[in-house]
């Protein structure tokens, strides 16, 4: 068995199928599952034709897309290996995973990414194609001169064992690493997913859709991709973030994905905007009447006069909130970093149900997962079917299964670091298991340990002021420091909105505004909410606002996880600016 099974079995099953929709000239283009396998192997052709052999290392540089997911399959369906690189990375990061993997070809967007990758230092010899410039066309034109027969005789030689991706680590804590995903890997992970309880039945159905437009780079969104695939849903791409509104509410999906910064700004600008126009008391007690709903639901169900007050928000309030995804979604997974109770609760008390889960990508993805039948608000839930998960005597999440990867390419001391003798894997975050539901505390390497002796784990702080409407991003420090004192950035859209209500001028900068009174004030009390979640050894006893906004391949990965040594270093003077 390997992962390429699975579009040919459906294929069979199901060839009419409508797995696909691509959006070609503004209409919207049903792909059949049959003609999906058709394309695939016809470029796998191709590649044999150009010379690919079992094992070849191919990168693919894209933003997410149906062409992303074509190379893909085409890809592993000759044995060779994909090694997925995010379209927001810098030159010095594509010329490292290029070297690294050894890859001796690449797929690229378009010409702007071609650009940006032999800027880059393309290492030789390595092709490189362009996705919109008929490199596709001109491939699978070939592979149809090659016949299927050398494409199946390539399928069926490749095993469970052999490896399908490297995919890289982002970085945060230093290089990033390729991690060695096997197909054996990726079928295990699918097949937890689509046999967890209510999966398959809610979630992932023939009459489900879903629009992917996290990157298809992390191995979260191609996990999801493959299990909706296989439930038989249908599948939408864009990597068209300024527009994402729109084509939900075209597309209207049942089921998104997204990390946890896309439900914040739901939240935070359906708040802005109802006390803008006046109608922030309604917004108020609609938020309050969702928490009390979603509260009831864990302890014994809504009273009479709760369903009858949430049933009047549905109406006023909730159905809008809900028409921004499309008005369809149900279910919503939340992955790449962890999401605040009070948001999950608000967001389930609307009626999208947010299903935060929690892996690595060196665990193919999740490791464990909150079921629509299984549910506890604040942790990441229950280990999937295969895996065991337990807690170290240093607090370490531990993890073991059969969707542990292979480790890390050309990388035998760290690899043997991770993976111990009993096959457990050392994950690096900190958690605890409360009636086999998992919370995640934070990072090993992100304690803070204040020169008091205090232990920090500054995750849960970040999170509660990334909560506020005018926030960003929060970075806490204190490391073998008196006190713990936070790094913090400003929404740039919320904080135009703070200048117009203040009468501040519009092009004023946070850097001329860093010592306004009300701005300090705005934030000193978000400071102290989040404080009184904590001791007051943890609580945060100052903060500096940083000039500009966070960027990804900067001070983000892309999957928005903030860079902590990176903006320690970039922002040094502002550290030491708070301890003066």
């Amino acid at each position: 068995m390997n992962a390429t099974d699975i579009v040919v079995d459906r294929a069979a099953n199901a060839p009419d199928h409508v797995a696909f929709e691509r959006k070609i000239d503004g209409v919207w283009r049903p792909v059949a599952t049959r003609e999906f396998a058709d394309e695939i192997i016809a470029l796998a052709g191709g590649l044999i034709a150009a010379g690919v052999e079992p094992g070849d290392r191919i990168a693919i540089m894209s933003g997410t897309s149906y062409e992303w997911v074509l190379c893909d399959f085409a890809i592993q369906m000759v044995g060779a290996v994909t090694v997925p690189i995010y379209e927001t990375s810098s030159p010095p990061q594509i010329e490292w995973f290029l070297t690294d993997s050894g890859a001796n070809r690449i797929f690229v967007a378009d010409a702007a990414t071609r650009a940006v990758v032999e800027r880059a230092g393309v290492p030789a010899p390595c092709a490189v194609w362009t996705m919109d410039d008929g490199d596709i066309a001109r491939l699978s034109a070939n592979g149809r001169e090659v016949g299927p027969e050398p494409v199946h005789q390539r399928r069926q030689a490749t095993t469970a064992d052999t490896l399908a991706t490297i995919v890289y680590t982002s970085g945060t804590t230093g290089r990033p690493k390729g991690c060695m995903i096997s197909h054996g890997n990726l079928l295990a992970e699918i097949n937890s997913l689509l046999s967890a309880e209510g999966v398959r039945e809610l979630m992932l159905t023939a009459d489900s859709s879903l629009l992917l437009f996290l990157p298809l780079a992390h191995i979260l969104a191609r996990i999801v991709q493959f299990a909706a695939f296989l439930g038989g849903a249908r599948i939408a791409h864009t990597s068209d973030i300024r527009n994402v509104t729109t084509l939900l509410a075209e597309f209207k999906p049942t089921l998104l994905i997204a990390v946890p910064r896309v439900f914040e700004k739901v939240y935070n600008t359906a708040a802005r905007t109802a006390a803008s126009t006046g109608r922030g008391r309604i917004f108020q007690a609609a938020e309050a009447t969702a928490l009390a709903y979603s509260h009831a639901v864990d302890t014994g169900g809504p009273s009479l006069p709760l369903k009858l007050r949430h049933r009047l928000f549905d109406r006023l309030v909730y159905q809008r909130l809900r028409a921004a995804t499309g008005g369809r979604v149900a279910y919503a997974v939340s992955g790449g970093a962890p999401l605040g109770p009070q948001l999950c609760h608000f967001m389930r008390g609307i009626g999208i149900n947010v299903l935060e889960g929690w892996g690595l990508t060196e665990t193919t993805a999740a490791v464990t997962f909150n079921l629509p039948a299984a549910q506890q608000v604040g942790s990441v839930g229950r280990p999937l079917p295969g895996r065991e998960v337990r807690i170290a005597d240093n607090g370490e999440v531990l993890v073991r299964g059969d969707t542990v990867f292979q480790g890390y390419w050309h990388n035998e001391l760290d690899t043997a670091d991770a993976i111990d003798a009993d096959g457990w894997f050392h994950t690096g975050d900190l958690g605890e298991v409360n009636d086999g539901f998992l919370t995640i505390t934070g990072r090993a390497k992100d304690l803070l340990i204040t020169a008091s002796g205090k232990n920090v784990a500054p995750l849960f702080l970040e999170n509660a002021l990334r909560g506020h409407w005018l926030v960003d991003q929060c970075v806490l420090v204190g490391d073998r420091r008196p006190y713990v004192a936070a790094l913090i950035s400003l929404d740039g859209a919320a904080f135009a909105d703070w200048k117009e209500e203040h009468r501040r001028p519009a092009e004023a900068t946070v850097a001329d505004l860093r010592d306004d009174t009300e701005l300090l004030g705005t934030i000193q009390n978000a400071v102290d909410e989040a404080n009184h979640l904590v001791s007051k050894a943890e609580g945060i006893k100052r903060f500096r606002l940083l000039p500009g906004q966070f960027e990804i391949g900067d001070e983000l990965t892309p999957t928005q996880e903030v860079r902590r040594r990176y903006v320690l270093a970039k922002f040094q003077a502002d550290v030491e600016a708070l301890y003066t």
